[in-house]
């Protein structure tokens, strides 16, 4: 096993034991004179995978990038374990990023000219961890998710699912407090995105990391178990879900 560098330093504050893993407060984003969020609650608990759904325009994506630090909301806060982040500088917000968040996109955005192992690596040779030490545990997880024989191909000579299987090693491999996924299944066909659904859940789960899913399907949805539907930048219903079967 790498040893993981220390994670970024976030500003001193006592979180007690009943303090979500991450916690948005009053989220409010614009663009020009469009209003993607419109004063925004959302928790998040240890080890909880929570679908965010909604049309097109909703404010899903933007509420997502903003909860990960991507995006700086206007007003508002982020906490991750009680401390405060969203006010943090470009820099610390990327170190953040780096070690305690990991990301599954729809296109899973993996270099085309490195291999899946080194694809995986990636986030830990950025932390500074040794490319031999990083490479070997890259090959861990590759191997973990079923992929095998496959550690020096590039993505290029891999499926879809195959693809979004290495995106999810990529974002599970330092370790992270929660794991966003941006419509994680929507260049998949059904039965390939259930796969990646059941592997991103189960292997979140097992890892101790909490999920946050952005998607407009029921059926991913399904796999997660809380929801929350957003229309013109407001949560308008939460629910639990009944999750689909393992």
């Amino acid at each position: 096993m790498s040893t993981v560098p220390a994670p970024v330093t976030l500003p001193p504050a006592p979180a007690p034991a009943t303090t979500p893993r991450l916690s948005s407060r009053g989220l409010v984003k614009t663009f020009g004179p469009t209003t993607a969020l419109a004063g925004v609650d959302v928790d998040l608990a240890d080890g909880e995978s929570l679908a965010v759904m909604g049309p097109s325009g909703s404010g899903k994506s933007t509420l997502l990038h903003c909860m990960a630090g991507i995006l700086r909301p206007d007003t508002g806060t982020v906490a991750l374990r009680g401390r405060e982040v969203a006010g943090l500088g470009e820099r610390e917000r990327s170190l953040l990023r780096r070690r305690h968040y990991g990301f599954v996109f729809q296109f899973g955005q993996l270099l085309s000219e490195l291999p899946a192992q080194e694809n995986v690596a990636l986030p830990l040779m950025l932390l500074g961890t040794p490319r031999a030490q990083a490479v070997a545990l890259a090959r861990q997880w590759l191997v973990a998710l079923g992929l095998a024989g496959m550690e020096t191909r590039r993505p290029g000579e891999m499926s879809g699912g195959q693809a979004q299987r290495v995106a999810v090693a990529r974002a599970l491999i330092t370790g992270p407090d929660v794991v966003f996924a941006d419509e994680p299944t929507g260049a998949l066909d059904q039965a390939t995105g259930t796969d990646v659904m059941r592997i991103l859940t189960e292997t979140t789960r097992a890892a101790g990391a909490s999920l946050v899913v952005v998607t407009h399907e029921e059926s991913v949805a399904a796999w997660c178990s809380r929801r929350i539907e957003m229309r013109d930048g407001r949560v308008v219903r939460a629910s639990a879900t009944v999750e689909a079967a393992r």
